[in-house]
């Protein structure tokens, strides 16, 4: 802790993320027309998506080839230089949290382009061409809507092969994710090229069309769209998936650690930079690791001794991987369980939180063809995925810490606030997986308090997933940076959670193929209840749980040292929420 609070003051003090009153002038202004051009830039380019955007559908596919990317990377070096032009202290204060923010993210753009990310456009969690997929569940609301749609079809060959030739060039210098994580990802290109056209997934807008369109019209647009898959998608998946049997899977690189990639310790310290937004580095972050798990390990013991169990700690996760008890029998069942718990939170939700956000969140099973290789569950905007495939590898005693995380309090929550903030830039709609997930995970502590959990077994869950989270800074650098193996990995996470066989394999694998993402979790957690922790020992008395939540969730993603500077203004206005009394 005492290695995290450190790294978060030093970065506070060099960026300077003071709140204090400041003279706002010209600064703010060349600083509002260098992010509103480089924003409007990222719009044509299709980089990001706007909540303003008219332009519905798209008539084509992004470009991804070389020489864009090249210019990406030009324009962001240009950005940053203008950035530096500007001292953030001549900054008002709300600009001021603008630019920390907006300088992190195109330092992050930045990094990425100059060590050419863009050559390895999958992982194992994620990858261009199931990406794709995600357009057919867009909304379609006109005629213009749809023949957009089918052009995009008709331009999938040319968008997969610019992709293709980027990871030949990433394959020629050993940057690649390593073999062991792409087995089985054939599964989501065959879902394609071996279906019926109108089978595939990107007919499915096409199946229930508005009554608006004329039926005619809606005809010709299906027959366009089955020919648009048959002659274009289908062929095109055919040819990636020949690429990836016999020459990219094939010569993948073998190393797992992002430190053997070319200029790899460079390239992974960035990684640490984008995820975390801390200079820790990957043997401090092993230590506050090791650490950590040593705490938790205390709580699990103290778990066992209540539910008097007869054996080690081994013993005691072998016995919840394996005792029916703790497994749902049927998709249905774990649904439905995942809606009780969310519906308790609701029961206590006024305790704890001051504002709450607008919009709500539907329980959805994940999709069948990424199913298999998919998480326990994800949250966002309006929804919250609950993996119901492999039912033994889905305990029940975890369901309500992954409710609380995914759904609300946590991503399904916390996403739709943030977004309901007026008079931001768009590019604060960026989401910071250091804060995100690390207020997540603190959603799922916070369900102790808030008397979710009704069994033992349900707060060892709670801990498991702490200990998984907290076991990533140890797994993730032992990988990445201490030559640990896949097998090492995997044993850690068995030893030391409780999660089944078949997610400590998922898991490990996108550890390996995703360098650095899994450290923001508890690193995020950790500064948010160091955060609490300073505001209440600093308060006292005066100190309000919802007030804190509020303003905590009122500033959106940022940064954790705007985050650790936020709470410090917090204190300083005797623990004021951010909300006027309405």
């Amino acid at each position: 802790m005492k290695q995290l609070v450190a790294a978060l003051a030093i970065a506070a003090a060099f960026s300077s993320p003071s709140f204090a009153a400041a003279k706002p002038g010209s600064a703010d202004a060349r600083f509002a027309a260098i992010h509103q051009s480089e924003w409007k830039w990222r719009l044509e380019q299709r980089l990001e998506a706007d909540e303003d955007d008219v332009r519905g559908v798209e008539h084509q596919l992004p470009r991804v080839d070389a020489a864009l990317q090249m210019e990406r990377q030009k324009r962001w070096e240009h950005t940053l230089r203008q950035l530096e032009s500007i001292k953030p202290a001549q900054l008002s204060p709300k600009e001021r949290i603008n630019f920390q923010v907006y300088r992190a993210q195109i330092v992050s753009l930045l990094d990425n382009q100059r060590f050419r990310e863009y050559e390895k456009p999958l992982n194992a969690d994620s990858s261009f061409w199931s990406n794709l997929a995600g357009e057919s569940r867009k909304t379609f609301r006109t005629a213009a809507d749809y023949r957009n749609y089918v052009a995009q079809l008709n331009d999938v060959p040319r968008y997969f092969s610019e992709e293709i030739a980027n990871m030949r060039a990433g394959l020629a210098r050993g940057f690649t994710p390593p073999k062991v994580t792409l087995e089985g990802r054939e599964q989501s290109i065959t879902a394609v090229s071996d279906a019926k056209p109108e089978d595939v997934v990107f007919f499915k807008p096409f199946k229930q069309m508005p009554a608006t369109i004329p039926a005619a019209e809606q005809e010709a647009l299906r027959a366009g769209a089955l020919a648009a898959i048959r002659d274009k998608v289908i062929p095109a998946h055919a040819a990636l998936l020949k690429f990836m049997r016999e020459e990219y899977v094939p010569k993948a690189k073998v190393d797992l650690a992002a430190e053997s990639y070319p200029d790899g310790k460079a390239y992974y310290q960035s990684k640490i930079l984008e995820f975390t937004t801390t200079s820790l580095s990957a043997e401090q972050i092993h230590q506050i690791g090791l650490q950590e798990m040593a705490k938790i390990r205390a709580e699990m013991h103290e778990v066992m001794r209540q539910v008097k169990f007869q054996g080690d700690l081994p013993a005691f996760l072998q016995f919840l991987r394996t005792d029916p008890q703790f497994y749902a029998k049927t998709p249905e069942e774990l649904l439905m369980r995942a809606a009780w718990i969310s519906k308790k939170f609701d029961g206590k939700v006024a305790e704890y939180f001051g504002r709450l956000p607008r919009s709500r969140f539907a329980i959805i099973p994940v999709a069948p063809e990424i199913a298999p290789y998919y998480t326990s569950g994800r949250g966002g905007p309006g929804g919250y995925w609950v993996n119901t495939y492999n039912l033994p590898a889905r305990p029940l005693y975890s369901l309500p810490a992954l409710t609380l995380h995914e759904s609300a309090p946590g991503h399904a929550f916390q996403m739709p606030i943030a977004l309901e903030q007026k008079g931001r830039p768009p590019f604060r709609n960026a989401y910071i997986s250091a804060y995100g997930e690390g207020w997540a995970l603190y959603a799922e502590r916070l369900g102790t308090e808030m008397g979710i959990y009704e069994t033992p077994y349900e707060i060892f869950g709670m801990l498991s997933y702490q200990a998984w989270r907290a076991s990533r800074l140890v797994v993730d650098t032992g990988i990445h940076a201490k030559g640990w193996t896949r097998e090492q990995a995997q044993r850690y996470l068995m030893e030391n959670t409780a999660l089944s066989a078949h997610e400590v394999m998922t898991e490990v694998d996108r550890y390996i193929s995703w360098p650095g993402q899994a450290l923001s979790y508890y690193l995020g957690e950790m500064a948010i209840f160091e955060a609490r922790g300073k505001a209440e020992r600093a308060l006292g008395s005066k100190f309000d749980i919802r007030a804190f939540h509020d303003t905590v969730l009122e500033l959106g993603s940022v940064p954790l040292p705007v985050l650790h500077a936020r709470i410090d203004e917090f204190i300083a206005s005797g623990g004021k929420s951010p909300y006027p009394k309405e």
